[in-house]
């Protein structure tokens, strides 16, 4: 009715000033008298100031006979007190202690290899077979020797026992069990490192070197790689500045963007040491690996918590203002009535921490209070207002 009534207005004033610039604007103009000039334009001022002071009084006689008074929409939420946790969040990649190179101890041709890669293993399984170049026949013949040493060491041990015979025969004897046993242990030593054994149970990640192929101890003599998969974990630097939030056994998610899946854990260790150069501190998270999906070096988002509150007053971030002095406000409610209707109050507010679009306040906002959510922008304080359901 309103915008009716303007556009009424707005067009009479204009056929009355075009009808004026028809007959005597433009001979006024054209005569060039300023004086006349002058005082048709303040004639059509007053005439304009006399609208809008009817349009004025028209739109006070409206707003008192229109029932249907139109307030502004806004939507609330309640404010509850709910259990807050707040993360840090880094970047790291996994890790494990056990991914080793396995190299052969002793030179010789790779006879025989027992695994493939992906195969899994345990420990001390062998893995491959060098040929040990004749050490097997040799440690034939020291056992025959050490049991025709024995044998000789046993009867020149009744001998003596019975008082026959000398005692250097006896100590000869007891000197060559000793010394040829030990030539077969020394053997035997040997010709264990023609067996390459896994040092711990994993899985064959690469076979390197192929059967017939000649090896030697050393650099670049590398014949498998195993890892473990089931004890991984991921070493992040946390700022210094956490040292008090961060500790031992706080909860830790680790997510895997690769993997699109995220595992929940616990920091197992922190490290004692600040680092000069970044000044921060390491932390090791240990990541469980069930179905073998992670691997080493694999990159992960890494979120410690490092604040905790079991009664935080939580409200979205989007509806929070800040005034001109910095202060920051958000738009309680009043209890609606039958109609829905409210009086909305700006509050000021002290904020914590922000958690997924979500902030903790402090101070200003209790627990129940009706927070202005949709229209938070738009309306103002002490404004009457229409709640939505």
């Amino acid at each position: 009715m309103k915008n009716i009534f303007y556009t009424t207005a707005v067009a009479l004033l204009l056929l009355a000033c075009g009808s004026e610039q028809g007959q005597s604007v433009e001979d006024l103009i054209a005569k060039g008298n300023l004086e006349a000039i002058r005082a048709k334009k303040n004639e059509i001022s007053e005439q304009q100031k006399a609208l809008e002071f009817d349009a004025k009084q028209l739109d006070s006689v409206i707003a008192i006979l229109d029932s249907n008074e139109r307030l502004p929409l806004v939507t609330t939420i309640t404010v509850q007190a709910q259990n807050f946790l707040h993360y840090l969040e880094l970047q790291g990649a996994v890790q494990t202690r056990q991914n080793v190179l396995v190299y052969p101890e002793m030179s010789g041709t790779l006879k025989r290899v027992y695994v493939t890669e992906g195969q899994r293993v345990s420990k001390g399984q062998i893995l491959a077979k060098i040929d040990d170049g004749g050490v097997g026949s040799q440690l034939e013949q020291l056992k025959t020797q050490a049991e025709l040493a024995k044998t000789t060491f046993e009867r020149q041990k009744r001998l003596w026992e019975q008082k026959i015979g000398s005692e250097i025969q006896y100590l000869q004897a007891q000197t060559n069990f000793v010394a040829a046993e030990n030539a077969v242990k020394q053997v035997q030593s040997q010709l264990g490192k023609s067996t390459i054994r896994a040092p711990f149970s994993g899985i064959i990640d690469d076979v390197i070197k192929d059967q017939g192929t000649v090896v030697s101890p050393g650099q670049g003599s590398e014949v498998f790689r195993i890892v473990n998969l089931s004890n991984m974990y991921i070493e992040v630097d946390v700022p210094e500045t956490y040292l008090g939030q961060v500790t031992r056994g706080k909860e830790a998610v680790v997510y895997f963007p690769v993997l699109g899946d995220s595992v929940n854990t616990k920091i197992r260790e922190t490290g004692n040491f600040i680092n000069p150069s970044n000044r921060s501190f390491s932390v090791e998270i240990p990541v469980p690996n069930k179905n073998g999906n992670i691997k080493p070096n694999l990159t992960a988002k890494v979120r410690l918590n490092d604040y905790s509150k079991a009664d935080a007053i939580l409200i979205p971030q989007s509806i929070i203002s800040e005034n001109a002095a910095g202060e920051q406000y958000a738009y309680v409610s009043s209890e609606p009535n039958a109609e829905n209707e409210a009086i909305v109050t700006r509050i000021i507010i002290t904020t914590g921490k922000t958690q997924n679009g979500f902030v903790e306040v402090l101070t200003g906002i209790t627990d129940g209070n009706h927070i202005i959510q949709e229209g938070a922008r738009t309306v103002k304080d002490g404004q009457k207002v229409k709640i939505l359901k």
